[in-house]
């Protein structure tokens, strides 16, 4: 008889322990809509109309015109540069309502599209590390040049959700909360508005060149933009903590090479089109190791003026490899 008790009380601690260790369940949205995006029109761009980007208003999320690459990097937390997959994932792009399970927290809604692209998308994948062509941003052998950011201002009340759009200004969600577009009054330029990097400028001058100045940027923030032009992931290795002002001039033809290496035409401006689907059965790639020749000059010229230096490296890279996914989503 005791030893009758002894194992069920053996088999009924281990039977808790169990229990305990057991993983919640993964959040879901409750419901969702998947539609293709209608094309992108430049007259709606420029009154601020444009569906774009993402958006969370209590339960409901609201997603405009995101490829699928767009939709992965987000439900994954990644960079462009650390999702492995086919080139026609940046073609086709898709509007998605959703509406989260009460009480959820927003923090949530990358691992609910994680799995929504499973259920609808079919979209299998696992995480490596992969040993790839990089630049390790680091400190010049004659020190910094950069100049800290002023301190934070205070933030501005928010806009009145009911009122009518600012002509000519755009709100497009992003993996870093809300970006504000709002184009100069000669439309040679752009004031671009974000909490992640405060407020960056962007004017077109002389001689085919773009100059970027931001008020406040982190140099890991940094890194993550000259990933976008340099055609490698840049990693940064600064040891430098803070906010800084950065301004870049960087070539209008490097500007659009960074466009069609995330399967993009430039157009409305400098604005950004979706590309043209591929074929299936495209080898699987990233733009780490899809990039033959490294980023232009005027990259590291523009580099070199901040006092920091772009070296080449091999670089231990984490990358989330697409095994499979589908073109069209299953029906709503």
């Amino acid at each position: 008889m005791h030893q009758h008790l002894t194992t069920a009380a053996l088999l009924a601690v281990t039977a808790t322990a169990l229990l305990a260790q057991a993983p919640a369940p993964a959040p879901e949205f409750e419901v969702a809509s998947i539609k293709p995006s209608p094309p992108i029109e430049p007259q709606k761009i420029m009154a601020g109309t444009m569906h774009i980007g993402m958006s969370i208003d209590a339960a409901r999320v609201d997603i405009g015109s995101l490829s699928l690459a767009d939709l992965i990097r987000t439900a994954y937390r990644m960079k462009p540069y650390q999702v492995i997959g086919p080139d026609w994932m940046a073609g086709q792009r898709y509007d998605i309502m959703a509406k989260m399970p009460e009480g959820a927290s927003p923090d949530k809604v990358p691992e609910m599209l994680q799995a929504l692209l499973a259920d609808r998308f079919k979209l299998t994948s696992h995480r490596e590390s992969k040993e790839l062509p990089a630049y390790a941003l680091i400190v010049g052998k004659n020190g910094s040049k950069l100049k800290e950011a002023d301190p934070e201002p205070a933030p501005k009340p928010p806009a009145d959700p009911a009122a009518p759009p600012q002509k000519g200004v755009l709100t497009v969600g992003s993996a870093d909360g809300p970006m504000r577009i709002e184009p100069s009054a000669d439309r040679k330029g752009a004031t671009i508005s974000n909490a992640q990097f405060g407020q960056m400028k962007v004017s077109v001058g002389e001689g085919g060149m773009m100059r970027m100045e931001f008020s406040r940027i982190s140099m890991a923030k940094l890194a993550e933009t000259l990933s976008r032009f340099a055609g490698k992931p840049v990693i940064d290795m600064t040891e430098l903590k803070g906010n800084y002002q950065v301004a870049l001039d960087l070539s209008m033809m490097e500007v659009a090479g960074m466009a069609r290496a995330a399967g993009m035409g430039m157009g409305m401006g400098g604005g950004m089109m979706g590309g043209p689907g591929g074929g299936g059965g495209d080898a699987p790639r990233g733009p780490a190791e899809a990039a033959s020749t490294p980023g232009g000059a005027s990259i590291f010229s523009a580099i070199q003026a901040l006092g920091l230096k772009m070296d080449s490296r091999k670089l231990p890279i984490e990358t989330l490899v697409i095994d499979h996914i589908e073109k069209t989503p299953t029906d709503n």
